[in-house]
Parts: C-alpha cells; sequence; structure tokens
C-alpha cells in the first residue's frame, strides 16, 4: 500500500515514469507501487525445500520470488515447486526463473517449465559468444512470446560482454582526455543492456514485456548507472546491488542506494543481494526491502515503532524491552492483522524513554508511550491520537500497552469477517 501522506504523493509524483510491464497481478512501472522481490538459496531440484522457502519469502512480504534454474533436475522441478506453493497457500505464484548459460536450451526442452514461470530472467552477458549468442538469445525471447512472458534483461558487472568493453576501452585510448576505466565499463553496461532490449524488441517483444537491471557491487557505480539508464530510456527498472554484503554492511549498502535512487523517483522493483548467515532467515533481506520503502514513505507493510536510542537518563532496560517486545508483536501478528484489518499498516507506535522527548514523540504517534528515566516519577503515560489517554504504573506496563494498541487496532481499522 502507498503511504497516505502529502510528502509520499510528491514523490511518487517525481518518478521517471516507465512503461509499465504486467506479471500476474503485479505491476512494474507506470506510476504502480514499487513492487518487493526475493531470490531462494536453495537447490532448485529439491523441490519441498524451494517450496518451502519460496512461501517464507511470499509471506514474508515478498511480491516476486526468483529461483535459479541452471540445469534439468531444476527446470522439471518448477511446475511441481508451482503446485505445492499453491496447495500451500500462495494462489497465484509469481516465480521467476533465473537462466544462465543454457536458458535457451531448459526453456524449450521443459514447457512446463517455461509456462508456470512468470518472467524470465536473462543475462546477456552469457548465453553464448559470437553467433551463437543472437541465436541463443533470440530462442529465448521467442519461447517468452509463445507463453506471453516477461523477460528482466539483467547485465552484470562480472559477466559482461568483454567483446563490447575491449572495444570501448580502445576507444577510450584514442581520447584527448581518456575517461577513467570505471566510467568505459559502467558505460559498457548501459550500452550492453539497452541494446539487448533493443534486439528483443526487433525479435517482437514489446517494451510492456522487458524489465532492465545493470548489476554492480558498488553504492556510487549502482548510482551513476541508473541514473543514466534512466536519462536513456523508459524500460521499467529493477533495482539491486549484485553483491550487497552480510550484516549491516550489506543493509547499509542497500539502503544507501536505493534511497538515492528512489528519492529520484528511479526504479520499479527492488531486491536487497543480502549475504545470508549461514542457516540464516532468508526473509531478511524481504524485510530490509520493506523497511527501506516505508522509511521512505512510499510504501507501508507494518506499523511503525519509534523508539528512544537512550542516553545517561535512561539508565534502565525497561524501554528497550518494551520497544523490543511491540516490534516482535507487530511482526508477529502482522499476517493476521493485514487480512482482517485493512490499511493497519499505517500505524505508527512510539516507545519512548524519558521526560525529554517522550511526550513529545508520543503525541506525534498514533499510540505512543513515554516511559520513566532515571530519577523520573514511576509512572508512564499514553498518548493515543495527540492526546493523553492514561497513564500506567506497575509491573504490567507492557501487557497494559499491548492490550491499547489492539483495542486501537480493533476500533480504528475496519475488520473483515
Amino acid at each position: 500500500m502507498i503511504m497516505d501522506n502529502r510528502f509520499a504523493g510528491a514523490l511518487l509524483q517525481q518518478r521517471h515514469i516507465t512503461v509499465p510491464v504486467k506479471i500476474g497481478k503485479v505491476t512494474l512501472g507506470g506510476g504502480a507501487p514499487i513492487v518487493v522481490q526475493s531470490m531462494t538459496n536453495t537447490d532448485t531440484g529439491d523441490i519441498e525445500a524451494t517450496a518451502k522457502q519460496s512461501y517464507e519469502l511470499y509471506k514474508a512480504g515478498s511480491e516476486l520470488v526468483r529461483i535459479t534454474v541452471n540445469n534439468k533436475e531444476a527446470a522439471a522441478a518448477v511446475p511441481y515447486i508451482y503446485d505445492r506453493l499453491v496447495q500451500m497457500g500462495w494462489e497465484e505464484p509469481l516465480l521467476i526463473g533465473d537462466f544462465h548459460y543454457i536458458g535457451h536450451q531448459l526453456l524449450t526442452q521443459f514447457p512446463d517449465c517455461a509456462q508456470r514461470l512468470a518472467k524470465y530472467r536473462i543475462n546477456p552477458g552469457n548465453v553464448g559468444f559470437g553467433d551463437k549468442h543472437d541465436a541463443n538469445f533470440s530462442t529465448m525471447i521467442e519461447v517468452a512470446l509463445k507463453h506471453d512472458k516477461p523477460v528482466r534483461i539483467g547485465v552484470n558487472w562480472g559477466s559482461l560482454d568483454q567483446d563490447l568493453v575491449v572495444r570501448l576501452m580502445d576507444e577510450n585510448a584514442k581520447l584527448a582526455q581518456p575517461k577513467s576505466v570505471e566510467e568505459v565499463t559502467r558505460e559498457a553496461l548501459v550500452m550492453s543492456a539497452l541494446a539487448s532490449a533493443e534486439q528483443a524488441q526487433k525479435f517482437g517483444m514489446g517494451k510492456d514485456k522487458i524489465v532492465l537491471a545493470c548489476k554492480v557491487s558498488k553504492v556510487q557505480d549502482l548510482v551513476s548507472l541508473y541514473i543514466e539508464l534512466a536519462k536513456r530510456s523508459n524500460y521499467a527498472l529493477h533495482l539491486g546491488l549484485t553483491e550487497a554484503g552480510m550484516d549491516s554492511k550489506g543493509i547499509i549498502a542497500t539502503a544507501a542506494s536505493f534511497a538515492i535512487l528512489l528519492q529520484q523517483g528511479i526504479g520499479d522493483t527492488i531486491r536487497a543481494s543480502l549475504t545470508p548467515e549461514p542457516g540464516g532467515d532468508r526473509t531478511k533481506e524481504v524485510q530490509v526491502c520493506q523497511e527501506i520503502l516505508q522509511s521512505l514513505e512510499l510504501r507501508a507493510f507494518t506499523p511503525m515503532v519509534t523508539a528512544c536510542p537512550g542516553c545517561g537518563r535512561t539508565t534502565s532496560t525497561v524501554f528497550q524491552e518494551l520497544a523490543q517486545k511491540i516490534q516482535h508483536h507487530v511482526r508477529d501478528n502482522m499476517p493476521t492483522w493485514r487480512e482482517k484489518y485493512p490499511g493497519v499498516e499505517n500505524l505508527k507506535l512510539a516507545v519512548m524513554g524519558c521526560v525529554v522527548n517522550g511526550p513529545g514523540e508520543s503525541k506525534h504517534a498514533d499510540i505512543g508511550i513515554s516511559l520513566p528515566g532515571t530519577g523520573e516519577s514511576p509512572a508512564a503515560p499514553v498518548f493515543v491520537d495527540g492526546k493523553k489517554f492514561k497513564i500506567l504504573r506497575g509491573e504490567n506496563i507492557a501487557g497494559e500497552f499491548l492490550e491499547i494498541i489492539q483495542d486501537y487496532i480493533a476500533n480504528k481499522y475496519c475488520s473483515v469477517a
């Protein structure tokens, strides 16, 4: 859902309007809400494991889920993964097939795979070389046309057409003021993406079936690339660092690059390519994308919890524990709330730690609580819609505050039976 406020509206009006691409019930571009997607890291030939992780990503809020289709076992598994997802509760699974090297073979040899996928991801840098490149690429486009599927043409820093790079480097060397290697490589990426899209159109594919992506690992390179792509075309654009990294590094790099571009209205769909911890939760990349969009006030996914960072006035951990409990409570209940209480994702909550900013911040939220700081009276005023609602005391402040939140949600948002 797009957030209902003037700032978000102003941002959306400034967006780089691209040709809309329909993928099932989802629309990329054309001014539609920015779409969150993710990718599994299971062996696609393992039907149950891939279906399970795909469903987890979907339930976390991923509107498109990409799976690797790298061999015959993976291609043969796709229809079964699709059917399993339907059984699990995803009414219309929107799976993207990630093809490299032999995608032209797999799509032709496994028509059921080609039909069940919602979109194909093609990397023009590794579909073949010389005459084979054009033949293999055209085969994939022909299959997409036959099954009425869109494609994402995704060029990558690590698998760029080296003939193109060498030619541009030679031309650059002859200039009076040669550009840097990075600048020439960025130009090669943009040229490769646009040339491949034009080639797809020559084969009969419309712009309404084409999504472009230029994947690199550095924030400034990504920003420069997409600003240039936006200047030169109106294809729908997918944003993502090719390897964002692990933990805070990956999250910060993703947020920094996306924020710069989205603020300028560039980007129709996003993915946070985070390196997970061994055995870690893959849905983290979905949460990061959602929080970036929500922080920019472009979409709303879950109630926002504003919490005090703490200082010397808040030596107690009570407010930290309450903020954590509320954050977990909100995320745990969102799957049910989303179905039962339309609009609840726009709810704003505040958990503050002392009298300095506590009352003021609490009044700005729909529901806020100002907990007592060090040396303050052991009382916690609660504010609802900007007005003092009641004062909580005692050992069950957390439980009582959660009850207030639940009652507010039930009364404010129309319940769907």
